[in-house]
């Protein structure tokens, strides 16, 4: 199974990105998808995550500026940022998991979303 991430670049705080995620391979017939991010100096935090029927779920700071989105047929996983932050201002990896996980069984390989402000 490979992730491959798309959609990061540069936006002036306010603005809007959206990060796109197509999964490829055999993933699980049921799974949970999703994306974390990594600034610099930090660790990597969870930022949303999806089900195959659609319950969201989001870390506290990008409640209502971010949105995540799936296609299941396509086995893509799409998330709309808005709003946007300097301290949003990371690498962004999608991931995969099996639903009893607690953590990915799959990432894809990050995206740099930078945030000038």
């Amino acid at each position: 199974v490979q992730l491959q991430a798309s959609g990061g670049g540069l936006v002036q705080a306010g603005g809007s990105l959206r990060l796109s995620c197509a999964a490829s391979g055999s993933i699980f017939s049921d799974n949970i998808m999703g994306w974390y991010r990594q600034a610099p100096g930090k660790q990597r935090e969870w930022v949303a995550s999806i089900t195959r029927g659609h319950l969201t779920y989001y870390e506290d700071s990008v409640k209502g500026r971010f949105s995540i989105s799936r296609d299941n047929a396509k086995n893509t996983v799409s998330l709309q940022m808005s709003s946007l932050k300097p301290e949003d201002t990371a690498v962004y990896y999608c991931f995969a998991r099996r639903p009893l996980r607690t953590t990915p069984d799959y990432w894809g390989q990050g995206t740099l979303v930078t945030v000038s402000s």
